[in-house]
């Protein structure tokens, strides 16, 4: 079976093809002209997808050795993301699925990170612990197969990786503030100052929204301005802020190891590309004995191989969506039950 996955729910387009179970093309165009906007904006980031999605097809298929016609199933992310984009790419994989009478999939995104660890060559096994920590999300999830996913917890307010941008911002390093962050961390001491790691009632439930508030107090009790931070204090708040945050994640995830047993952990979205986030878990991971399975930071962002991935097994579970599907750009809170 050959596979078409179609990525396009924020500010990366992304086409990717699954040949008769290998992956043979991930195609990813970054739109990083956001960056002088201080983040996405919506408008410019549905252009983009429509410039290129087009070209990226066709290389995926001269790089599959493909033709148009011998995909057989054609997936594409509906959601959760911006609405514009969403638009873009569902709606091309569901004109590209008319034309060729192709069955159609219609993606959730979140799912296509739950499962990316299975892209790898060294895959989890069920029943697994996932953590999805990107920027719109941070959940906790018990994944016992590709059809049984329960939430554990998530977020009552930012998300990880929203925090990681609002304190960049602040810190006058601009947007995407993973990078950002992890790059001025690596240079700051560990003993400068600590930020807090919040207590919530939810054993597994996360927030970040007074982790940043407390990033902004220090900033307005101490400096002027951000121009006013020397650049030692910039990365001393990266650090401090870095570890509270991943602080926060490895708590709950070991919280989880010692409740369930399971057989593999995979930590899985944009933050999950953050170095230290990965050494941390590793070291929990391994006092469980338990194998750890973290993409490729290829495979961290959006992708287009997740979601088709993630299609190829509902359609082998017998799941096959109408030409109808709309798009939704919040992920529903019932979602993972």
């Amino acid at each position: 079976m050959n596979v078409l996955g179609i990525e396009t729910s924020c500010d990366e387009t992304s086409i990717a093809i699954i040949r008769d179970g290998l992956l043979t093309a991930n195609l990813i165009s970054s739109q990083d002209f956001h960056s002088k906007f201080g983040g996405v904006v919506p408008e410019l980031s549905s252009r983009a997808h429509l410039q290129i999605i087009i070209p990226l097809l066709k290389n995926a298929l001269v790089k599959s050795n493909l033709k148009l016609n011998e995909i057989d199933l054609i997936c594409a992310t509906a959601g959760p993301g911006l609405i514009g984009a969403l638009l873009v790419g569902l709606t091309f994989a569901k004109g590209l699925a008319y034309s060729l009478s192709k069955p159609f999939i219609a993606v959730n995104h979140i799912e296509g990170h739950v499962f990316s660890g299975f892209l790898m060559a060294d895959k989890p096994e069920f029943p697994m612990l996932t953590l999805v920590v990107s920027g719109g999300h941070t959940i906790l999830l018990l994944v016992e197969s590709f059809t049984q996913v329960k939430k554990l917890g998530s977020t009552v307010d930012d998300a990880a990786g929203e925090a990681f941008d609002k304190v960049s911002k602040l810190l006058g390093f601009g947007y995407p503030g993973g990078p950002q962050i992890q790059k001025a961390a690596s240079k700051g001491k560990a003993t400068a100052l600590t930020f807090p790691v919040a207590e919530l009632k939810d054993p597994y439930n996360f927030s970040f929204s007074g982790l940043k508030t407390a990033v902004l107090r220090h900033i307005q009790n101490n400096y002027k301005n951000v121009d006013a931070i020397p650049e030692q204090e910039k990365n001393d708040i990266a650090l401090s802020f870095q570890i509270a945050v991943i602080k926060a994640l490895t708590i709950k995830l070991e919280k989880a190891l010692k409740e369930f047993d399971v057989n593999s952990v995979s930590v899985v979205g944009g933050v999950a590309a953050n170095h230290e986030l990965r050494i941390s878990v590793e070291k929990v991971v391994k006092k469980y004995n338990k194998n750890l399975v973290i993409p490729d930071l290829e495979y961290c962002g959006d992708n287009a191989a997740m979601i088709a991935f993630r299609g190829q097994k509902l359609f082998e579970a017998g799941i096959v969506h109408d030409l109808s599907y709309t798009p939704f750009p919040s992920l529903n809170p019932q979602h993972f039950s």
